[in-house]
């Protein structure tokens, strides 16, 4: 065999969100490493998403379209990705194609380039709906994925026949195969690979999967035997776990497969040594290579949703319901219609297995989003909902107010919130909490100031530097790369 593979960096979004609970990044802790990513050669950067722009604001008091313009500006050989359902942006309320138009041309704009859209029903004809949104409102590249389940319906004829509804799409620039559970096999990657690669023609046919229970790294290999030429990969301390494989495992097994890639290995190093370091100061966790659990499929909760359940239980000081939660997840998602497990509706299922868990009797109390979703506002189930639950739950007082939910829109927000504040503060405003956004800018300057940004070997010599006033010019050489700082007059 042989070809070139292209990898997709997931380090600063899926890793992230896998490992740091999307929490263990700041815009600084971006900027500083940014222009070493670019130097890689990365097909893309699968970078933020609506949630982690409301994290960048709630957790550490910034602004997430000032990130935006920043890591675009100090990256601008790498497109940027952005990764959405195209049915809301930032709060979980349903958000009307206004509000939506608005969210892609203000991200679009502000730096990204491209666009990774997932549909929580796989649904091809929102999603061709949304990609062509997306290049409406500026995007350049609009990546449209399916999303891999194991149930009763998600079959291999059903991704078959999704693959082959999304064939023709004139705004799909490149298709993949979305794994976000881990749950592929070999085995089930050689068998789909024929209907994605079919559907995505001439355009990149990408693959995605995690290392939940350790089979990714397999499947890759398997993937790139079968026709994938894109893979996505978190450099080394944001990945395996319950993250993406291993970059730099990838490349190895790659060209031992007789295929070749394009990126430069000591840039590579530079940011995989540049994260270790980060998350070693920070004291957040490295992903660990993760043992196959057969006991897995049966919830198929994705790693953090799995850490979220146990907390939850915890928190209710019912910890030794943990397995009885487990078990209870498959049962749930069997009586909502088999949704896919991944976010939103993998919140909705696991919280509703722990109440139920916990509850003398099983669905005795049901969240204001899960009466949502048996009113349809997520989508057309898989498969038929039980019909004895959906009653239960839609005989609630709470159903009938929520059935004439108004989805989020545009008109009356300019008066709400001011006439002459800017698009993007705009949708701050109409999707988070007002304090929350009041608060941006205000963090002290020790929280401020990333230990990434002061660590920096060039930083850290710019700074000294500054601080000697003898010093008036200062030029650093590495291989190519020239780095020259005079002192301002």
């Amino acid at each position: 065999m042989s070809g070139v593979v292209d990898i997709v960096d997931t380090t600063t979004r899926d890793g992230n969100q896998s490992l740091w609970s999307a929490t263990g990044l700041t815009t600084a802790d971006l900027v500083a490493i940014a222009p070493t990513i670019d130097r890689v050669g990365f097909h893309a950067a699968d970078f933020t998403s609506s949630t982690h722009m409301a994290v960048a604001v709630r957790f550490h008091r910034e602004d997430p379209w000032e990130r935006l313009r920043r890591v675009s500006e100090a990256m601008p050989q790498t497109p940027l990705s952005f990764i959405t359902t195209g049915m809301r942006f930032i709060t979980w309320v349903p958000a009307d194609e206004e509000v939506i138009r608005l969210a892609f041309r203000c991200v679009a704009r502000n730096g990204i380039r491209r666009f990774q859209v997932a549909d929580p029903s796989n649904d091809p004809v929102r999603l061709r709906r949304i990609a062509a949104l997306a290049h409406e409102e500026g995007v350049e590249q609009v990546v449209i994925g399916l999303t891999y389940s194991v149930s009763e319906v998600h079959t291999h004829a059903y991704y078959a026949e999704r693959a082959a509804a999304l064939a023709d799409c004139p705004d799909m620039d490149a298709l993949y195969l979305k794994d976000p559970g881990g749950l592929l096999t070999p085995d089930a990657v050689r068998e789909l690979a024929p209907h994605f690669l079919r559907a995505a023609g001439t355009r990149p046919a990408e693959l995605h999967s995690h290392c939940t229970i350790g089979l990714a790294p397999l499947v890759y290999v398997e993937g790139l035997r079968a026709g994938f030429r894109v893979l996505h990969t978190a450099v080394a301390p944001l990945a395996r776990g319950t993250s993406n494989p291993a970059a730099e495992t990838t490349l190895r097994d790659l060209e031992a497969e007789g295929f070749s890639h394009r990126l430069d290995l000591d840039a590579l190093a530079e940011v995989s040594d540049y994260f270790r370091a980060l998350g070693e100061e920070k004291g957040l966790p490295f992903g660990t290579p993760q043992e196959f659990d057969a006991t897995y499929y049966h919830h198929q909760l994705a790693g953090g949703m799995v850490s979220t359940t146990r907390r939850m239980l915890e928190e209710l000081r019912r910890p030794e319901l943990f397995e009885a939660a487990l078990e209870e997840v498959g049962r749930v998602r069997a009586e909502m219609g088999y949704p896919i497990i991944v976010t939103p509706v993998s919140q909705l299922v696991a919280t509703q297995a722990v109440r139920n868990a916990i509850d003398a009797e099983r669905w005795t109390n049901v969240s204001d989003e899960t009466i949502r979703y048996f009113l349809g506002h997520y989508g057309e189930p898989a498969a038929p909902v039980d019909p004895g639950v959906a009653e239960r739950v839609l005989a609630r007082p709470r159903a009938r107010e929520l059935e004439g939910l108004e989805p989020l829109q545009l008109e009356g927000a300019r008066g709400r919130f001011g006439a002459r504040i800017s698009d993007e503060e705009l949708l701050l405003r109409l999707t988070m909490p007002e304090e929350q956004v009041n608060a941006i800018g205000t963090a002290s300057p020790k929280a401020a100031a990333s230990p990434g940004t002061a660590r920096h070997p060039v930083v850290t010599l710019l700074r000294e530097v500054a601080r000697r006033p003898a010093v008036t010019h200062l030029r650093v050489q590495k291989g190519d790369d020239v780095v020259v700082w005079r002192r301002a007059t």
